[in-house]
């Protein structure tokens, strides 16, 4: 497995952005489009169990990009032509973000990748899902892709820990996301977690643990999230009842750096800042600084002298 040394020439970054994985692969900065294609939750349509999970929105994280009117290769195209006005891009990921994107029977899964991979300059594609929301037939075919095209999954863990999982109504428990995990490796498809900090109850030891746990793994790359309060939500409904506390910016920024310096240096890491639409926000507020907290970790990385990976004992 490559290793990487830090700081990175090419970015001056003491972590390993998959942004630069893409380009070093591609040769050319890499831009994902977000997909809606329709996709439920089992978690939100009473299979598992009612509402979803505590901190879900109506949009099931999704980013609203595009009006989820149009087809999938409608928003496909939409979403080159927006990219390459705007940034003169020239690849692209389809990044399937909405609710679980792979809730459907196989054949609809095949006729909706397959639409999303309808240009020569999408060279990849990103399926965000539930651990609990796959089997060996959707495996299979995701793996079909990997020869041809970037192939990730993106597992919604959140937290390692069952007390926390079952607090935030996930609906699944961690042996089911092992489980999930050991077969996509299985198959040679990459594996982004998703991890939330700052859930209710957690301790910072509860957060490391978490990722300590996925390090000794080798998760190939993690998504990092600070918990945030949405409109019609039931985390809304404890914020206003004062029921749970938020991290502030330096918790955040402290916890982030902690985390990143338990990860392989290999690991790539595929957000540590800004959740959700900054429009319907209700907090906290200081996320909606995106740069400014990414230029905040920079700094707190040099104030350390550290870098991703400088905590792991072989």
């Amino acid at each position: 497995m490559e290793e990487i040394s830090f700081p990175r020439p090419e970015t001056k970054k003491r972590y390993y952005q998959f942004s630069e994985y893409l380009k070093r692969k591609f040769g050319t900065k890499v831009y994902k489009i977000t997909l809606d294609a329709g996709f439920s939750c089992p978690n939100r349509d009473g299979t598992i169990s009612s509402g979803g999970c505590i901190f879900c929105d109506d949009g099931g994280s999704f980013s609203r990009a595009h009006s989820s009117n149009l087809s999938v290769k409608e928003q496909v195209f939409t979403g080159v032509e927006t990219l390459s006005s705007r940034f003169k891009a020239k690849k692209f990921m389809a990044y399937f973000q909405a609710y679980s994107n792979t809730y459907k029977p196989v054949e609809e899964l095949q006729e909706i990748y397959n639409s999303a991979l309808c240009r020569k300059d999408v060279i990849g594609i990103s399926i965000g899902t539930r651990p609990d929301c796959i089997d060996e037939k959707k495996l299979d075919l995701i793996a079909s892709y990997k020869d041809e095209y970037e192939t990730w999954i993106e597992y919604g863990l959140q937290s390692m820990h069952d007390r926390t999982l079952k607090l935030i109504n996930r609906g699944h428990n961690f042996e089911t996301f092992l489980k999930a995990y050991n077969e996509t490796k299985k198959r040679g498809i990459n594996v982004c977690v998703h991890v939330i900090l700052g859930l209710p109850e957690e301790t910072k030891e509860d957060m490391i643990q978490t990722v300590k746990t996925l390090a000794d793994i080798g998760v190939d790359g993690v998504k990092f999230h600070c918990l945030c309060v949405f409109p019609n939500t039931k985390l809304y409904n404890m914020y206003e009842n004062g029921e749970i506390t938020l991290l502030e910016e330096d918790e955040y920024i402290n916890i982030a750096c902690d985390c990143l310096e338990l990860l392989p240096s290999h690991t790539t890491i595929h957000r540590l800042g800004g959740n959700g639409l900054q429009a319907i926000k209700i907090a906290p507020k200081w996320l909606n600084k995106k740069f400014e907290i990414l230029n905040r970790i920079d700094d707190e990385f040099e104030r350390r002298n550290s870098f991703q990976g400088s905590r792991i004992v072989n």
